[in-house]
């Protein structure tokens, strides 16, 4: 049998090497790749995992908001008490300066009124607004991952006090009708209040990993 010059077998061998080190390099590359799309999953599921928290937490603010509620007398409930998170009105009677409780909602609208989540001045909006809108501290969970604040309007066009200035009655938002409890399919539903104002409570949690989640609830009393 004829043999290779003693040249060429190392010149063979040596291609040899250089294939057996770009395969180390791939596999390499591949692994590196595995782990960071393992790390950005985990990642992003966490992230989830707290923005659902959050939300859960929220119900407690709003639990908060209407224990204030109920503390107050008809007349205190009837002006403004900011500093208390507390609004006699919608704060929406003028259009073109609508309330954005996000700041994300209408960003484009230079004279929106946006909420002072953190007495920062509104630094988490976007874009500008009128920052005049405060809120109440709702206190924290039980496990103190999440804190809460909230805001409360009540669904009228006016305060009381300018309402009985301007002579015409207050327009706010009322039930429809009296209904009464009863059952149906087995299943009971209580009966509903024939009165009583209606209340927008705005609640915004800032839990873990400094994730944000706002509700909005109607109240009735």
């Amino acid at each position: 049998m004829r043999q290779l010059p003693f040249s060429l077998r190392r010149r063979q061998r040596g291609v040899s090497m250089i294939f057996a080190l770009l395969t180390v390099v791939v596999l390499g590359l591949a692994t590196l790749a595995l782990m960071r799309s393992v790390d950005t999953g985990a990642l992003l599921l966490g992230n989830v995992s707290f923005k659902q928290d959050a939300t859960v937490s929220a119900d407690q603010g709003v639990r908060a908001a209407f224990v204030w509620l109920k503390e107050q007398t008809a007349a205190k409930l009837g002006a403004h008490d900011a500093n208390n998170g507390y609004y006699a009105t919608t704060m929406d009677s003028d259009p073109t300066k609508p309330v954005d409780p996000t700041g994300g909602q209408q960003p484009t609208v230079k004279t929106r009124q946006l909420i002072d989540w953190d007495s920062d001045g509104c630094k988490y909006a976007p874009t500008t607004g009128d920052c005049s809108l405060k809120s109440e501290d709702g206190g924290e969970t039980p496990n103190g991952n999440s804190q809460m604040r909230y805001a409360i309007f009540r669904l009228c066009a006016k305060t009381d006090a300018d309402a009985l200035a301007s002579g015409i009655s207050n327009n706010c938002a009322t039930p429809a009708g009296a209904t009464g409890g009863g059952h149906e399919a087995g299943v009971s539903y209580p009966k509903l209040a024939t009165s009583g104002a209606y209340y927008r409570v705005v609640v915004r949690v800032r839990g873990s990993r400094n994730s944000v989640s706002y509700i909005e609830t109607i109240v009735q009393l």
